[in-house]
């Protein structure tokens, strides 16, 4: 069997980390770190004019039609450069959610937009319960004439502040799955306030966003009223390949940066990587990353191609990609020493990264449990 990537592949992951490599150096994170928004429009449309943001959009609808493996190894690239944005959830979540469950209309709107780079958009969620299953989604939609009145909070909705329109889950009606609906709502909606969160992963801004008696039109509605959960299980699969895929590049680049550095600090006239106990955590960290990758690949293969297998893969990919990340960092500023810990180095980039990743769309026990469950376990 043959387990590799295909020539446009190679060439795509090529292409992505030439370009990164150039406008997207650990200095122009750094600068961002102190941006309000901590968001670049000019990297954004940079990155829609070499496809990226319309990379999953159908080309009918002015993208490039490929699919969830290109977009991982995207991904993958992406994380080794820590690029700060809302990438994944406008050009991954939103964007997939308008391909599976936009109307003619809605899909009309936006998917040209979004794959243009003209829009963005986030995926508005998490409430105070920290819950991402159905039984976390409480914000209610009371059904008008017209469409529905939304009132209640989000919290921790990515770049909030620079999307164009929030993909937000809500409950129309009944408990657990059934009664869950999805709203597409304009950022500039009268009653929709926005407030920064902190949170020690500047390059992924998170917000509050509250909606004050917010009123939607019919049109919002994105699929079938009370049958959004079928959707957004979809989304949550879909995010756990793509954390995983930013996770690998992430682990990959970490380690690349302890190795090179054990190469030039010396200790006893020597440099530190000839010590023994140094090559072992290396190749530690070798060992926990590459069959990792094989996990990745697998389970973006299988969101598009084994449906069947697909949610098990997702979580496997998820869980698996959260452990070796926040080790592979962790042991990375071991490797460093003491200037590891510090500002003034980039490590802590990708450290915080990691965190981020881990605990963002549910963390390893959610997904081991999800496993778990699915596998009758």
């Amino acid at each position: 069997m043959d387990f590799g990537l295909s020539e446009e592949q190679e060439m795509l992951q090529r292409s992505a980390r030439d370009f990164l490599a150039r406008e997207c150096p650990s200095t122009f994170v750094r600068a961002l770190y102190t941006e309000p928004d901590g968001f670049s429009r000019e990297l954004h449309r940079k990155m829609a004019e070499q496809g990226w943001t319309g990379l999953l959009v159908p080309e009918a609808h002015g993208g490039l039609g490929l699919s969830m493996l290109d977009m991982a190894l995207l991904l993958e690239e992406m994380g080794r450069a820590v690029v700060p944005g809302p990438f994944i959830f406008s050009s991954v979540l939103v964007t997939l959610a308008l391909m599976h469950g936009g109307s003619s209309a809605q899909k009309k709107t936006w998917l040209p937009r979004l794959a243009s780079g003209e829009a963005i958009g986030t995926f508005a969620f998490l409430e105070d319960t920290d819950r991402i299953d159905a039984a976390g989604m409480t914000l209610k939609a009371k059904k008008t004439r017209d469409g529905y009145l939304v009132s209640g909070t989000k919290l921790f909705v990515p770049f909030a502040a620079v999307a164009d329109v929030l993909l937000t889950a809500v409950r129309t009606s009944g408990r657990g799955e059934e009664g869950i609906s999805l709203l597409l709502i304009d950022r500039a909606t009268p009653g929709l306030s926005i407030k920064s969160l902190d949170i020690f992963d500047q390059t992924r801004r998170v917000y509050e966003v509250e909606f004050s008696n917010v009123v939607v039109t019919k049109s919002a509605l994105l699929g079938t009223e009370g049958e959004g959960w079928k959707i957004m299980a979809r989304l949550l699969d879909a995010a756990a390949v793509a954390l995983a895929a930013d996770s690998l590049g992430g682990a990959q680049k970490s380690l690349e940066m302890a190795v090179d550095y054990t190469k030039v600090r010396t200790q006893f006239n020597r440099p530190i990587a000839s010590f023994q106990a140094l090559k072992h955590l290396a190749a530690d960290m070798a060992s926990d990353i590459e069959p990792a990758r094989a996990l990745v690949w697998y389970a973006a293969h299988a969101f598009d191609a084994l449906p069947r297998d697909a949610s098990r893969a997702a979580s496997l990919a998820k869980a698996r990609l959260s452990e070796v990340y926040s080790r592979t960092t962790n042991r990375a500023v071991q490797m460093h020493g003491g200037i590891g810990f510090t500002w003034e180095h980039d490590m802590h980039f990708w450290f915080k990264r990691a965190k981020w990743n881990e605990f963002a769309f549910g963390d390893v026990a959610f997904h081991r449990e999800r496993i778990a469950q699915l596998e009758g376990f």
